[in-house]
């Protein structure tokens, strides 16, 4: 079966949410569908690319002034609906961003408080109760990620080659390192935090799943039910203890707990 959708993030926003009507009025490269998951209401958000998108930088998928500011719009309003309830929605991004959008209108119109209102939205979504939940079905690159999906609870990731997480392309870190692809890809290799895939990244802690899919992009019921598995545990452990803490239990992370530690101590 081929992927009838524009990319992987459309693809399984549909997936776990196949009987929802996207939400109107947003515009075209953001994509919400309220769905369900074992019995409870479900807000599933993705980022999609979008060929007609009014800001060519931005035709990919990329998060950039508008996908930045309709992610906090649709966050906050999430926010103002449960505000009344004692149990809070969960709150599930599905992520599959190539960058954030760079272009010399995003800059003079703002894309920095565009993204900083997603990421703060997000955030204080898992700070008012919403276990938020970040399921990494794609790449997962740049400011783009740090607005949709890093501010979550816990993250899941597909154990795949096309599920690529970085602060930067390869070939923009290669400029700013002075170095060839080739030389970064080798420097990688050895120091798991500059590598691009993501088992080199599940080393650093921050996934609480890392699963294996058949195809992601034509995925099976088997593999619908080992994601809905792994969202449903999440957002029990969410709620059970909605601190970042977890992201620090690796062994890669052993620097930065103790610096934590001592941090605490001093204070």
């Amino acid at each position: 079966m081929m992927n009838q959708f524009n990319s992987r993030g459309a693809l399984w926003l549909n997936t776990l949410a196949p009987n929802a009507t996207l939400m109107p009025g947003l515009c075209p490269s953001v994509q919400v569908a309220d769905g369900e998951l074992n019995g409870e209401s479900v807000r599933f958000i993705a980022v999609v690319p979008d060929a007609a998108n009014h800001y060519p930088r931005a035709v990919h998928g990329e998060v950039g002034l508008l996908e930045g500011w309709t992610l906090a719009k649709v966050v906050n309003e999430t926010l103002d609906a449960d505000a009344d309830r004692a149990v809070k929605r969960p709150i599930v991004a599905v992520i599959d961003v190539p960058s954030q959008a760079y272009g010399r209108r995003e800059e003079a119109f703002g894309i920095h408080q565009a993204l900083a209102g997603a990421a703060g939205a997000y955030a204080k979504a898992r700070l008012a109760g919403h276990p938020v939940i970040g399921l990494i079905v794609g790449k997962a690159m740049s400011g783009a990620f740090l607005a949709h999906g890093y501010q979550a609870n816990r993250l899941i990731a597909f154990n795949d080659n096309g599920v690529l997480v970085h602060a930067m392309g390869k070939e923009s870190a290669a400029r700013i390192t002075l170095r060839t692809v080739d030389a970064l890809e080798k420097l990688a290799a050895a120091i798991p935090p500059m590598a691009y895939d993501i088992s080199n990244y599940a080393t650093l802690g921050l996934l609480s799943a890392l699963l294996d899919i058949s195809d992601p992009d034509a995925p099976t019921a088997g593999d619908l039910a080992q994601v809905i598995d792994s969202l449903n545990a999440a957002i029990r452990d969410a709620r059970q203890d909605p601190s970042l803490k977890s992201r620090l239990g690796a062994d890669n992370r052993r620097s930065s707990a103790l610096v934590r530690e001592r941090m605490r101590a001093s204070w």
